[in-house]
């Protein structure tokens, strides 16, 4: 059977390596599948779709395989991938679909898939998905007559998460003057929308998709025009999105980039402060940076570190109550009000730490002094074999000797490519550098490496 969904759903170059024929088939489990639960067989799905040429492609495709199993297609349109996770879990939707590559570039593009709590799809249902496009399985039955699913314009389902996001706000923004970088991508509306509507003076840059610059040079990977604008304007604060806008990452009063790392620093002592820090934890990854530890040791606040991939945060945040989790690349979960990462809550939410403790977020920041971070793929022939290789073990575990506690090394794999990631954090960029090369030359002199 083949892999075909990731940790973030079924990702690939559009009409490549996901073509409209396994949206059709998505669609087609997925409408017989959570049909069988309903005495008519009707399932009540709900789509999503960012800015790309291919999501209107693939939307066509999902919704005709849907329909043909039964099943009725809800579609929100341009939307935001958290977006969809609200309305399925609110209007009790047997499912949530996103087409999306998130931060990726617009040729590619992906199938993400929510259950009807708004979590990420089970991995068993994804195991009968996969079955199903490998020809494992029998085929599915066609639904004929009136028992043929329709399509429903569900543009309202858009417009209430909208008023959901506003609800949150607990402060004006009346007198703050304020940086939008859209990413050409779902949110190009929605955040002025709500920017607006709750008093900011907006200036929005990359609002204006034509369906091949989602993400290009612009949005939460490509800070430089944002920081730009703040500096040149001289805003308060500045929010860039991704493509679906699962994720942001900030611009302080001085045009300098703040992390995901930062957001959880100062989001974290801002409950702590107020007593709502569950269990005084944050949730992390394991790429989250060393300065970041640092300033929690010093603030008094304990971690939890998890597998990269907003998944595994989301998990450990259930299994435990905690409230706050994400990682370095601005994926934030604020588990009280989403199942999700989402990029607009995490404005809002630090825009209310600003207000509320009457402070700029580089005041807010400051605490934190990120370490300088160095990480190298390499490609290999097996992936785990190299990790596990005793050589390679023993040069990482010297490295990590070396550094003490002045810094740290990781050594993990990719889920997706033969990559073997190392990365190393340390004072200096020099001594990054130096550690992540002699891990890598160990690797590469055992005859891993591609």
């Amino acid at each position: 059977m083949g892999k075909y969904f990731g940790t973030d759903g079924f990702r690939g170059e559009a009409n490549v390596s996901l073509t409209v024929d396994h949206a059709f088939k998505v669609g087609r489990f997925l409408g017989w599948f959570y049909g069988k639960n309903h005495e008519d067989g009707k399932a009540r799905l709900v789509i999503g779709k960012d800015t790309r040429r291919s999501s209107y492609m693939f939307e066509y495709a999902l919704v005709a395989g849907l329909t043909a199993s039964g099943a009725d297609a809800y579609l929100l349109h341009v939307t935001t991938t958290p977006s969809v996770a609200y309305v399925t879990r609110i209007d009790d939707f047997d499912c949530g679909i996103m087409i999306s590559a998130s931060h990726n570039p617009f040729n590619d593009n992906g199938i993400k898939l929510i259950n009807n709590k708004g979590e990420k799809m089970r991995e068993d249902v994804i195991s009968q998905i996969e079955a199903y496009l490998d020809g494992e399985t029998g085929e599915i039955p066609m639904a004929v007559g009136e028992k043929i699913g329709c399509t429903v314009d569900y543009a309202q389902g858009r417009n209430r998460y909208m008023g959901y996001l506003m609800s949150l706000a607990i402060y004006s923004f009346k007198g703050y003057r304020i940086g939008i970088d859209a990413a050409n991508g779902s949110s190009w509306q929605i955040a002025k929308s709500i920017f607006d509507a709750l008093g900011a003076k907006t200036y929005v840059i990359n609002n204006e998709p034509n369906g091949v610059n989602i993400n290009t040079n612009c949005g939460s990977t490509h800070m430089e025009s944002l920081c730009e604008l703040v500096k040149r304007e001289h805003l308060d604060a500045g929010f860039a999105f991704d493509g679906d806008a699962d994720r942001c990452l900030c611009v302080d009063e001085n045009g300098e980039i703040i992390t995901g790392d930062h957001v959880l620093y100062i989001y974290g002592t801002y409950m702590k402060k107020r007593d709502k820090l569950v269990d005084n934890k944050v949730v992390t990854t394991v790429m989250s940076n060393f300065g970041l530890y640092k300033a929690f040791d010093a603030a008094g606040i304990e971690y939890e570190k998890t597998a990269v991939g907003d998944k595994y945060v989301y998990e450990c945040m259930k299994n435990n109550g905690y409230r706050l989790g994400g990682e370095q690349s601005g994926h934030i979960i604020f588990l009280k009000y989403e199942t999700t990462g989402d990029g607009l809550v995490t404005a809002l939410k630090m825009m209310e730490a600003m207000i509320a403790q009457k402070k700029t977020l580089g005041q807010l920041k400051a605490p934190v002094l990120i370490y300088p971070q160095v990480l190298k793929n390499i490609r290999v022939l097996d992936k785990k074999a190299a990790q596990d290789d005793a050589d390679v073990k023993a040069a990482v575990a010297k490295v990590a000797d070396e550094l003490g506690d002045t810094g740290r090394i990781l050594v993990r794999e990719s889920g997706t490519e033969p990559v073997v990631r190392v990365m190393v954090e340390a004072k200096d960029q020099e001594t990054c550098e130096k550690y992540v090369d002699e891990v890598i030359d160990v690797i590469k002199a055992k005859g891993y490496a591609i």
